[in-house]
């Protein structure tokens, strides 16, 4: 079947999401390096001496670089192909691993962690999630972008254990020389399935039933970059987006994959089994940030975000009551429906970014994750920084939850005036749609 441009139409679904599919195999591997600086604590620390600030120090730079990364990385995907950088980024990450392993000095665990694998894996952030989503994908938008943002936390909950066991066993440098193997083999499924735009393989976005003929590259990614973020930072719904999504990092990947380990072993738990925890809250994030994705394509995104972080710091409240030596009912029950929570804003986030920002949401919403990374990178170092002063991790569970209702109410305020360019491609969206 043909459609009057004579280009194929009924393959164009399936290619869509064997793209997506891949696109999430690379965001899982990725994924996998955010949790290694929490179980790497007390290896690092034995072996080398190292305060938990100075490992702290380097998950914050690998955060921050992760942020900074995402959105330069989105419009050198609009420069040379999404498939070329997401295979530069896997090679970023597996050599900053691999280099990891012949360490010596804290400043070389800064060097090779926090810069080249924050390099990579902000090259694999969600911001190749939603170039691909918004290439190949015209409708199933939230649905999809729930899939692919809780490929990072699938990954966590799919290394994990695994590494915890590996490093427990057999020193930690297997279990980066792991990580790094798994990076390799994911290029050459990238280089064989993953395509820039369905019409590099003649197919229409699914959703669609026009043909879209590929862009041009656009030149000057890093200009652009900079454009990008200078008119965004003038509109009101930017700085709301990134201060909320700010505490989002501090509350998820700042505190709970750098300190909760640690945390729970000041309690008496096993590091081994504070991990399985972790791997279980991503067993929930991921059916969580779908369900995120589904409620998106529905529901007001502002109301969504608020209600998820009431909850969060709801939840960030109570862990110092749940948390013991054993697993118990409470500290399951918390681990449940924090993974429900942990990655579920991100759906609304995107969808808001795409309605205000139009055409260039992906750069606006790499931005957007750099705050999120800031926040992420701010808690990882001042929650090790409250750790040494205080000799608790209470305060900074305190703390957390003040923010994530401050985040609630910011959420609430945000105004919706679209942009133009947003307001066409809702049009175009809600015209396939009805089409379809």
């Amino acid at each position: 079947m043909h459609n009057a441009t004579g280009h194929h139409t009924n393959a164009a679904g399936r290619r869509a999401w064997w793209v997506a599919a891949v696109t999430g195999v690379a965001i899982i591997v990725a994924g996998a390096f955010s949790t290694m600086p929490g179980i790497l604590q007390d290896p690092l620390r034995q072996e080398f001496h190292w305060s938990r600030g100075s490992i702290g120090l380097a998950a914050s730079v690998n955060m921050i670089l992760y942020g900074l990364t995402a959105p330069y990385a989105a419009a050198l995907m609009d420069r040379f192909g999404i498939r070329r950088i997401a295979i530069a980024g896997l090679g970023a990450v597996a050599a900053g691993a691999l280099l990891t392993t012949t360490m010596s000095a804290a400043w070389q665990f800064t060097l090779f962690w926090g810069f080249l694998v924050g390099l990579g894996t902000g090259s694999l952030s969600m911001t190749l999630g939603t170039t691909v989503t918004n290439r190949w994908f015209t409708t199933r938008r939230g649905l999809v972008t729930g899939i692919l943002s809780s490929g990072s936390v699938l990954g966590q909950m799919v290394f994990l254990p695994a590494l915890s066991w590996t490093i427990a066993h057999h020193d930690w440098r297997p279990a980066l020389v792991s990580l790094a193997l798994a990076a390799l083999a994911v290029t050459p499924l990238i280089r064989l399935v993953l395509r820039d735009h369905p019409a590099d393989v003649g197919q229409r976005p699914y959703g669609s039933n026009t043909f879209i003929p590929r862009p041009a590259p656009v030149p000057g990614a890093a200009r652009r970059t900079v454009t990008v973020l200078r008119d965004a930072a003038r509109t009101v719904p930017f700085w709301q987006l990134a201060g909320a999504f700010a505490i989002c990092g501090a509350s998820t990947n700042g505190i709970m994959w750098t300190h909760f380990a640690p945390a729970a072993h000041d309690h008496g738990m096993p590091v081994t089994t504070a991990s399985t925890l972790l791997a279980l809250i991503g067993v929930f994030n991921v059916a969580g940030t779908i369900a995120s994705g589904w409620f998106t394509d529905r529901m007001d995104a502002r109301r969504l975000l608020a209600a998820y972080f009431l909850l969060r710091g709801l939840l960030m409240i109570s862990l110092p009551l749940v948390m013991t030596a054993s697993v118990n009912a409470p500290m399951l029950t918390f681990v449940v429906v924090f993974g429900l929570l942990d990655l579920a804003t991100v759906p609304p986030v995107i969808a808001l970014c795409r309605t205000f920002y139009g055409d260039d949401s992906a750069i606006v919403f790499g931005w957007t994750n750099a705050a999120h990374q800031i926040g992420a990178a701010s808690a990882s170092f001042l929650g090790g920084v409250a750790r040494d002063a205080f000799g608790s991790y209470d305060p900074v569970w305190f703390a957390l939850a003040a923010f994530c209702a401050a985040a609630a109410m910011l959420s609430l305020v945000i105004r919706l005036r679209p942009t133009a360019s947003a307001e066409t491609d809702k049009k175009t969206y809600a015209s396939s749609a009805t089409e379809q």
